[in-house]
């Protein structure tokens, strides 16, 4: 237990807070007019004047809920506790005052695990303090509590299932940064085997050229093959210590197998345009991800679809991906939404230095488009 209360009390704050918008300000808009009308309105307000004051007093404190959650907390309880002073003992409490447990759930959805539990202490120590003084019975206390509490939980809900949606967005992210590194393994082991074989050559020939080209060689042979192993190396532990896959990685070329996968479903129509010769692996392999991704997720999701047209065109500074469908516009916001292959997608064209972005269509349909740089690194 003191080991729970001690995580708890050391937990930091959500990050990436929302800063305050306009819907904040319309929310302070509509409470005060809402506070004025309930003094006016309602007969049974033992010090109207008082009350409103109060209630419109506490309001701005939404303004800040995000950013000083426990300071806003603090403010509104204390105020609303020490009203009796000026009521002769009486309750100063509207209706309106409900917006309090906004403040509540704000505290912990985004304030830290210390300011959680200063909060607590002090959501129970003023409910403590009314029931003490006879300001309310004991049947209205446990009902305060239990209003408390539920906006609590749905605080902490909120605060762990974004947590949890925060781990998997980074797992996603973590899973497409791995095979990014086994293409990056390709590009690389391509070009220094090529150094590898022309040392070894080299050597073969030692014999008519000078001694000092025979050195160099043995230092290109040597470099190469340090070069592989750590290549090797990078990999085994990007992947968690699992063996590399040093297969040939997919390029362009290859997107001829996705117009050809799947006897049913819509057929997948195929134009590649450009020059493709020296174009990097790396990029080729993101094109080839990037269309796959793109083609699976049409397939899978895109109801009534009947074509999906993948365009490829490659020009003197960059690749263009375009892939497109015909699925039914009625259904498609229904079925699609910002998956981790999307976020794979994203994290893989901007870590070479690209842009993936995807939506549907005005009419009909769902497309997903890339730009990846031709050299395939970040400027």
């Amino acid at each position: 237990m003191h080991g729970l209360i001690r995580s708890v009390w050391d937990e930091a704050r959500p990050p990436d807070a929302p800063p305050r918008v306009w819907r904040d300000w319309a929310l302070v808009a509509l409470l005060i007019p809402i506070a004025v009308l309930e003094g006016i309105l309602r007969p049974d307000l033992r010090w109207p004047v008082i009350s409103v004051m109060i209630t419109v007093g506490l309001v701005p404190t939404l303004l800040w809920r995000r950013s000083r959650p426990l300071l806003m907390l603090a403010i509104a309880f204390c105020t609303t506790n020490l009203a009796p002073l000026l009521t002769g003992g009486h309750s100063a409490e509207t209706y309106t005052l409900v917006y309090l447990l906004l403040l509540v759930y704000a505290l912990f959805r985004w304030g830290s695990g210390r300011e959680a539990m200063i909060g607590l202490a002090i959501m129970l120590v003023s409910v403590c303090l009314s029931f003490i003084f006879n300001r309310i019975v004991l049947t209205d206390a446990v009902a305060a509590c239990a209003v408390m509490f539920a906006a609590i939980a749905l605080g902490v809900a909120f605060r762990y299932r974004a947590r949890a949606r925060m781990r998997e967005l980074d797992q996603a992210k973590l899973l497409e940064r791995e095979q990014l590194a086994r293409d990056l393994h390709d590009t690389v082991a391509h070009h220094v085997s090529a150094m590898a074989i022309r040392a070894q050559a080299g050597l073969a020939t030692s014999a008519t050229r000078p001694d000092a080209a025979t050195d160099a060689l043995r230092v290109i042979e040597a470099e190469a093959a340090r070069a592989l192993d750590e290549m090797r190396s990078m990999v085994r532990v990007l992947r968690q210590h699992q063996p590399a896959d040093l297969a040939p990685g997919r390029g362009i070329r290859d997107l001829d197998q996705l117009a050809s996968r799947g006897p049913s479903g819509p057929s997948v129509d195929l134009e590649i345009s450009g020059d493709l010769d020296d174009l990097p692996p790396s990029v080729e392999a993101a094109v080839y991800r990037l269309a796959q991704e793109a083609v699976t997720n049409a397939r899978r999701h895109a109801r009534r679809a009947t074509r999906i047209e993948v365009r490829v065109t490659v020009d003197d500074t960059s690749v263009h991906l375009r892939v497109s469908d015909d699925g039914d516009s009625s259904l498609i916001r229904q079925t699609r939404s910002p998956g981790y292959g999307l976020i794979g997608m994203i994290e893989r064209a901007d870590l070479l230095g690209g842009t993936c972005e995807a939506g549907p269509n005005p009419d009909r349909g769902w497309t997903v488009t890339a730009v990846l740089p031709r050299t395939g690194a970040a400027t």
